[in-house]
């Protein structure tokens, strides 16, 4: 019993609590800085040759789930032990520390209000009187008062009391909306060239919402480099009417729980047209080992499939940089610009079709993650609201009156404001 009343202490201490955060920081910075959900093979190739921090190879990597944090055992544990080093906390302090705010505490005898924080003594004629006209001005300025016999007792931000509890309420929500979205959650990225569609099922295999791209935009700045990408979807829900919705970088579409987000942009095919040949539509690959965004194919000139010359682009706008076989360059051409004889054949870039990078998000948690969020900041804002509380007791043969108070939060502001209220007080009864 002991044992367990000590474990019970050290999961709802606040050192366990402070020392969760620091690890969940830790390691949202560390899923911040490895590329999370990429393919096993990324991590091998990358990571083997050149360790992250010089400790950690790809190998050992995939060991301890860091091409995966967020949906891993150890970030997972960590959430649910916050989240019960949270609970046990609201369940033995919070909860009792409010109830016992709730209370009426009565003090009755001058002796006990000399030992509160804040406690003065005032001489008057008619201390009743002066304790009826206290209770008159607590009231106006919009005290909670409570008046017996000789004495009274009044508290006003009572209210500020429940927010340390509704901010722990909100964590544990927030915890429980991340895991749940962890476990439960669906993520998807997709290329899509202008005119395809994505076909988004239901658990039992059903076709829930076909997305179809009808137009990509890349908007450039004068150097040509990417601003902004814009994309047109058309969203054909099983049984509803069509859609059409605009997306952007950092406006992504909301729909019947799933999130689209505009994450990227690639170039999808090319078409040429090599003497009088009819429009050759042909995909194009990416290769990073070029440079930064990079793509092209290699394009045979003879009908044997000799003497091959390679196409390569970084941009839907051009050049196409053409190269032979040994690596040197013959020509740049621009999309529907003039053609040029390459090895002995016309040849003419018609247009380079960019693809839309569309990342697709189902979160089931998301509800009670902003939920959480909302109770939160709803928590800490009543937590930043003074519990103030007054008490004071008339001596009718004594002819004083005995003034006490406690305040949990600015205790200096009070000890202002209290005795400018009994000096209000005293000059009617002094």
């Amino acid at each position: 019993m002991r044992v367990f009343k000590r474990l019970l202490a050290l999961l709802s201490s606040l050192r366990l609590a402070i020392l969760l955060l620091l690890l969940i920081a830790l390691a949202s910075a560390v899923g911040t800085i490895i590329p999370q959900q990429e393919a096993p093979d990324l991590y091998l190739e990358r990571f083997n040759a050149d360790p992250w921090l010089g400790l950690i190879n790809g190998k050992l990597m995939l060991q301890v789930q860091l091409n995966h944090v967020y949906s891993s055992i150890w970030f997972l544990s960590l959430l649910a032990l916050l989240g019960l080093a949270l609970t046990l906390c609201s369940w033995r302090r919070q909860w009792p520390t409010l109830k016992a705010a709730l209370r009426w505490t009565d003090y009755s005898r001058p002796r006990q209000l000399s030992k509160l924080a804040l406690a003065e003594t005032v001489a008057c004629n008619n201390s009743s009187a002066a304790l009826n006209d206290l209770a008159s001005e607590l009231k106006g300025q919009g005290w909670n008062v409570r008046q017996q016999n000789g004495r009274l007792a009044a508290r006003r931000g009572v209210v500020g009391r429940v927010g340390p509890l509704l901010v722990h309420t909100g964590l544990v929500l927030l915890l429980i909306g991340a895991a749940w979205g962890a476990l439960a959650g669906q993520r998807l990225e997709r290329f899509l060239a202008p005119g395809r569609s994505l076909d988004l099922l239901s658990p039992a295999g059903e076709n829930r919402l076909s997305l179809t791209l009808q137009d990509f935009i890349i908007e450039r700045d004068p150097a040509g480099r990417p601003e902004q990408f814009s994309s047109t979807l058309l969203l054909s829900p099983q049984g509803n009417p069509k859609e059409e919705r605009t997306i952007s970088v950092n406006h992504p579409l909301r729909y019947q729980g799933i999130t689209v987000y505009q994450a990227d942009w690639s170039l999808a095919t090319i078409t040429v047209q090599i003497g009088r040949s009819p429009m050759l539509q042909l995909p194009l690959s990416n290769f990073p080992e070029l440079g930064d965004q990079i793509w092209g194919l290699v394009l045979p000139t003879r009908p044997d499939g000799s003497e091959p010359v390679f196409l390569s682009t970084g941009s839907e706008q051009g050049p196409v940089q053409v190269f032979d076989s040994e690596g040197s360059l013959i020509t740049n051409l621009r999309p529907g610009g003039d053609g040029a004889e390459v090895k002995g054949l016309p040849l003419k870039i018609v247009e380079i079709m960019p693809a839309s990078g569309l990342l697709l998000k189902r979160d089931p948690g998301v509800p009670l993650v902003y939920a959480g969020f909302a109770i939160t900041l709803l928590g800490g804002g009543l937590s930043m609201v003074a519990t103030r509380q007054i008490w004071a007791v008339a001596e009718t043969q004594q002819a004083k009156l005995h003034i006490g108070g406690l305040c949990n939060r600015n205790l200096a502001g009070f000890a202002t404001e209290l005795p400018q209220l009994i000096n209000r007080v005293g000059a009617l009864h002094g």
